[in-house]
């Protein structure tokens, strides 16, 4: 084929499998709206089952749905005829994907799925087929046409069908109020997972935290900071609240005036009302909030009392390897 040829196949087919999800919108409908609504009412899983390209398809809406807080779970077609069908209960949601909606496997489990009471959603490209007319929901994603210049290899339709997947998993997404901390719980391994990461897993607790009450005279202050080497101190009232903070900063700039800082308290010298994060926090915002006010160290606090939790230092960033 010459460079051109090449190009134009291409472009055919990114253009026919874009046309195949702008299809979709017209059965984003009635049925859609009893699908989500099916699935967000259960209180068991969603059993995704297919075969052949639409059993890959499965694979890929079941990680979605786990991903943001739908649990799911993927059950062959031909494995399920065979004993799998073990894996549905009573309170189960079952996805069937089959774009002719005739599929033996799929239709062989049709008895099995009513007799234990689950629900069925069928994604199919025709909505007059077996499968969808057996159903509780059948959601089209009929295409005109696939991508396959003989209109044979399933492309179009698959790319429709993972696109209708998507669109149940996001509505879901959001009818669940899931959150970025959800999702954060839910991914903690690999760089995403990294940037998700609370700030209370990188924060030092403890002993190793830098704390002083107004009361503490500077030579204390001083010695405590440096022991801590973060460079700075919380400094708590009576209660252990956070009232402030003191940098090497502040010493500097006491320093440059001319105080002899030695005979003063923490009060003295401190910041007042210095920025702090709660413990649920991620460490995306901490990042944010450190680059943008040129600070290396965060103060981590509990809830509405403002106890010092923790303190986070830009170095416990790096070592994540978020930044």
């Amino acid at each position: 084929m010459k460079t051109r040829s090449i190009q134009e196949s291409g472009i055919r087919t990114i253009k026919l499998e874009a046309g195949s999800i702008s299809q979709l919108l017209p059965f984003i409908n009635d049925q859609f709206v009893k699908a989500v609504e099916t699935i967000a009412a259960s209180e068991g899983r969603v059993v995704v089952s297919g075969i052949g390209k639409s059993a890959i398809v499965g694979q890929k809406i079941v990680a979605t749905l786990n991903s943001t807080g739908t649990p799911a779970i993927f059950m062959h077609a031909a494995d399920a005829i065979h004993g799998d069908m073990g894996i549905i209960q009573p309170e189960d949601v079952v996805v069937a994907l089959s774009y002719s909606g005739q599929t033996d496997e799929l239709l062989r489990l049709l008895e099995a799925i009513k007799r234990l009471g689950a629900k069925l959603i069928a994604i199919t490209g025709d909505p007059k087929s077996s499968l969808a007319q057996a159903a509780d929901v059948a959601l089209d994603c009929g295409v005109a046409k696939e991508a396959c210049p003989m209109n044979l290899v399933p492309t179009a339709s698959t790319t429709a069908a993972l696109a209708l997947g998507d669109a149940l998993a996001m509505t879901l997404l959001v009818e669940k109020g899931f959150r970025q901390e959800d999702f954060a719980n839910l991914h903690p391994g690999g760089r995403l997972g990294k940037t998700l990461m609370r700030v209370e897993s990188l924060m030092h607790t403890g002993a190793e935290c830098p704390v002083v009450r107004t009361t503490t005279p500077m030579p204390e202050v001083i010695a405590e900071m440096s022991r801590k080497t973060f460079g700075m101190t919380c400094v708590v009232d009576a209660s252990g609240a956070l009232v402030g903070v003191i940098t090497d900063g502040d010493l500097r700039r006491q320093i440059e005036k001319g105080v002899d800082v030695r005979g003063l308290a923490a009060a003295d010298v401190m910041t007042r009302g210095p920025v702090s994060v709660p413990r649920a926090a991620l460490a995306a915002q901490a990042l944010n909030i450190m680059e943008t006010r040129h600070i290396t160290s965060l103060i981590v606090v509990d809830g509405e009392s403002n106890h010092v939790a923790g303190v986070v230092h830009l170095h416990d960033l790096w070592r994540t390897e978020m930044i």
